[in-house]
């Protein structure tokens, strides 16, 4: 139901509450067979109800209500009601026979007309119009203000505010892909005895240091085993690094003991030992295989950023 100006300014007032005893005991009986203009005061009181918790109660002093009663005539006792005298009547003139015989009856004198009297409805109906219009406009502007107030408050100073108004934090989850790792060098070293075919393949990965032997082309030996050595400069003697099982591939992170130098010139040689491996920790037996590292897979480039 659309309601008009009037409406609207008398349910902002009754939220505000400046109406008199009158004109409240109006909107509550419209209110009361009006559910339409009963919700809009409710939505008033809700958006006015903001004032009401940024300002908190000031309990006044005592002198406050002792001026409010002497205002109104009841800081003491009253003095009785004494009404004005009435002002005496004339003298009535004096009647007699002759008087009257010869007096000229004279018609007596029109009486004056009535003032005018304005329309003291329309008046009152605009004055009423006008205060509470006033009023709205107070309303709006305390309400502005308010929201302005709220709005600094809530971008400069949060925690000022009220818990049922504070801004409440926002957790935002961004995920961040990491860019893959580079891929690491790989090395490969072809275990053969002169140039024939390739007995082993030994693969390095140059990140892990992790190995892989590949059984290619050598042929098991009854009651013996093939052990892996690692030969350098850098070294006192030739390294084990494992006895070669009789499976395709046999893998081992044992080269993590020894630095990238070493791993990258050193001779890893073959040696045929007895079941087992070498019982002495160095080559017993003749060594068959042999070969160096060579660089198949180069390290990747960092990506730029």
């Amino acid at each position: 139901m659309a309601y008009s100006e009037d409406h609207i300014a008398l349910a902002a007032e009754y939220a505000l509450g400046t109406l008199d005893a009158d004109e409240r005991t109006q909107v509550e009986t419209m209110m009361a067979v009006d559910q339409e203009f009963a919700a809009v005061v409710q939505a008033w009181e809700f958006r006015l109800g903001v004032l009401n918790q940024m300002v908190g109660a000031v309990e006044p002093r005592p002198l406050v209500w002792d001026n409010i009663r002497r205002a109104i005539g009841h800081g003491g006792e009253q003095a009785p009601l004494v009404l004005p005298e009435a002002p005496p009547l004339p003298p009535a003139a004096e009647f007699t026979p002759e008087a009257n015989d010869n007096a000229v009856a004279e018609p007596p004198p029109a009486a004056p007309p009535p003032p005018a009297v304005a329309d003291s409805a329309n008046v009152i109906q605009l004055s009423r119009r006008i205060r509470r219009w006033r009023n709205v406009a107070s309303i709006a502007s305390a309400i502005a203000a308010a929201l302005l107030v709220m709005v600094g408050l809530q971008v400069y100073q949060p925690d000022a505010l009220p818990d049922s108004i504070r801004p409440q934090p926002r957790t935002r989850v961004v995920e961040v892909k990491a860019p893959p790792p580079p891929a690491a060098a790989q090395y490969v070293a072809l275990l053969q005895s002169g140039g024939g075919a390739p007995a082993f393949i030994l693969t390095v990965d140059a990140a892990t240091r992790n190995f892989t032997v590949r059984k290619v082309g050598a042929q098991p030996e009854a009651g013996r085993s093939y052990e892996l050595w690692i030969v350098s400069d850098k070294l006192q003697r030739p390294r084990s690094l494992g006895v070669i099982g009789n499976n395709d591939f046999t893998a081992r992170p044992i080269l993590a003991a020894y630095d990238n130098e070493i791993v990258n010139e050193a001779t890893f040689a073959v040696s045929l030992e007895p079941q087992g491996g070498s019982p002495s920790g160095s080559p017993t037996g003749p060594v068959v295989f042999s070969g160096k590292l060579i660089e198949t897979v180069p390290p990747a480039a960092s990506p730029a950023r």
